[in-house]
């Protein structure tokens, strides 16, 4: 019965993307997000987008909660239409201008440093953009990825983030991170998402309430003493992109790994408090 269901889904998005395609980036951007927003209230990820925002904002109002859940479907759903034109982000002069790097100058040092960093987001805007700057910028770089579930569609999509995004994908679990620390001794830096719930992580502090998350940074941290770089990704109103590299954090020795993932999620809290309708609140992050 799944596999029906994943292949009745892998269906309906290879005729969207070849869709999306023929009519171009920005009708894509307009059927796109309209279809997600009115579809999105019916699917159960609206209900677990409406418990996280009650959870994060505790006296957040009913009107201010679905302002906010639209918005996000929105956001949503021109992420789904620009991966199509993923190419052209990367590739084309004229797409590509649309995506803005805010303090280059971090690139640059890490570029001509031999030392790898870890660089941190969470799922803000279209969050796949943050791999591709940074390997198209020079940076050796390897992002960790959580293959989808649908076995139909997942081989187009890491077909998708190979070709344009990060070619080095390294797919979460205990083989994948056998590679991160072979990639990250031989001086690949590493990319990746600290937002979504892990089973492999530890209890967080996160808006107040625990949530597991990943211990992957704090890890090297301790072990390499790795500079981490947060990085936040904002859509704008013209559909153009900031993206934000902040300044290296360097963790003092005497903090441990819990102190260290805690810190870490702090700054995810601090960028989603910016715009929270651009934080795709679907995940289950307090399971």
């Amino acid at each position: 019965m799944k596999k029906i269901k994943y292949f009745c889904q892998y269906i309906t998005i290879v005729f969207l993307f070849g869709l999306y395609k023929i009519i171009g980036l920005k009708l894509s951007l307009l059927i796109s997000s309209t279809i997600f927003s009115l579809a999105g209230p019916i699917f159960r990820k609206n209900k677990i987008s409406e418990k996280n925002l009650t959870y994060a904002f505790k006296n957040i109002n009913k009107e201010t909660k679905k302002k906010i859940i639209k918005k996000m479907w929105i956001n949503y759903g021109k992420i789904f239409a620009e991966y199509m034109f993923i190419k052209d982000f990367r590739n084309d002069s004229k797409i590509s201008k649309k995506i803005n790097i805010e303090n280059k100058e971090i690139l640059e040092k890490i570029k001509n440093n031999s030392k790898p960093v870890i660089f941190i987001s969470g799922h803000f805007s279209n969050f796949e953009f943050m791999a591709m700057q940074i390997e198209k910028y020079g940076i050796d770089l390897a992002a960790i990825y959580r293959p989808l579930n649908n076995i139909f569609l997942n081989p187009i999509m890491e077909r998708i983030r190979k070709k344009y995004i990060c070619k080095n994908q390294i797919q979460k679990g205990i083989n994948g991170m056998r590679n991160l620390l072979k990639n990250f001794k031989n001086g690949t830096s590493i990319a990746l998402m600290i937002d979504q719930r892990v089973s492999e992580g530890i209890k967080s502090d996160f808006f107040g309430k625990k949530a597991f998350t990943t211990t992957i940074p704090a890890q090297f941290v301790k072990k390499f003493k790795t500079k981490v770089i947060p990085v936040y990704i904002e859509r704008q109103k013209n559909d153009e992109f900031i993206i934000k590299f902040q300044e290296p954090i360097i963790f003092d020795d005497n903090q441990n790994i819990e102190q260290i993932t805690t810190s870490l999620n702090k700054i995810i809290e601090r960028m989603i408090l910016i715009n929270p309708e651009q934080w795709i609140w679907t995940h289950n992050r307090w399971k």
